[in-house]
């Protein structure tokens, strides 16, 4: 499995924030969002490959009681259902983060889904075939499903623009019964002051539709640095 990063800080996204976590990052990602803040999983993937064994050692090694496995899109590697087993019987609390267009039978305490909305495309990156794999693949709302119906989950959305509620109430429409609490939306943004400039009207547009709002507390406490 190709490993980009194992790290030691806290949750800074979701139910959990701010829970003192071990992030094991992986390399590779069937998306390529305009935004992505983490583009040495996607865009130029890099890292090298770790065995099963080694990982559950590095985790060991930190004090922490809550993992997050994330990427890039870690439902890409096969050998993640192993992984989260075994995480699992080292009796560690465990969130997967997903984009949710790969569905994979893993083991964990919560499942973060993150379905890419229309903003995420990059259309105006120089290789178009970027953008039209991306479009094609960036909302699977069958997966989706498949994690709500059998996983505690949360359902987090990345916000640029005011218009995306729309979208967000129209995927949220098309699903079967998501519950509303496990709704949580994020400001887009790779700086403190980005995500500034966006908080206060994602958060008046979260009560006027009774959505939750997640910090990205990573980035305002120490910024869009690997290994935080």
């Amino acid at each position: 499995m190709r490993i980009a990063e194992i790290f030691y800080s806290i949750q800074g996204e979701g139910r959990l924030v701010g829970m003192p976590s071990v992030v094991v990052r992986i390399s590779g990602c069937n998306l390529r969002c305009a935004w992505c803040d983490t583009p040495y999983t996607s865009w130029r993937p890099e890292g090298e490959p770790w065995s099963l064994d080694k990982i559950l050692r590095k985790v060991a090694t930190y004090p922490a009681r809550h993992v997050v496995i994330t990427g890039g899109e870690p439902l890409l590697m096969p050998e993640v259902v192993e992984l989260s087993a075994a995480v699992k019987r080292a009796d560690l609390h465990l969130t997967i983060e997903t984009a949710a267009t790969i569905f994979q039978p893993v083991v964990c305490d919560l499942i973060s889904l993150s379905p890419k909305l229309s903003h995420s495309t990059p259309w105006k990156r120089a290789n178009g075939r970027f953008a039209q794999m991306h479009e094609r693949n960036r909302l699977r709302l069958d997966v989706v499903q498949k994690f709500i119906d059998a996983y505690d989950y949360q359902l987090k959305f990345v916000v640029n623009r005011l218009q995306d509620f729309a979208e967000i109430n129209d995927i949220l429409h098309r699903l079967r019964q998501p519950d509303p609490s496990r709704v949580l939306i994020m400001a887009q943004g790779k700086t403190r002051a980005e995500l500034k400039k966006r908080t206060q009207w994602i958060l008046e547009a979260c009560k006027q539709h009774g959505y939750g709002f997640t910090p990205r507390l990573h980035i305002e406490l120490f910024g869009n640095r690997r290994g935080t």
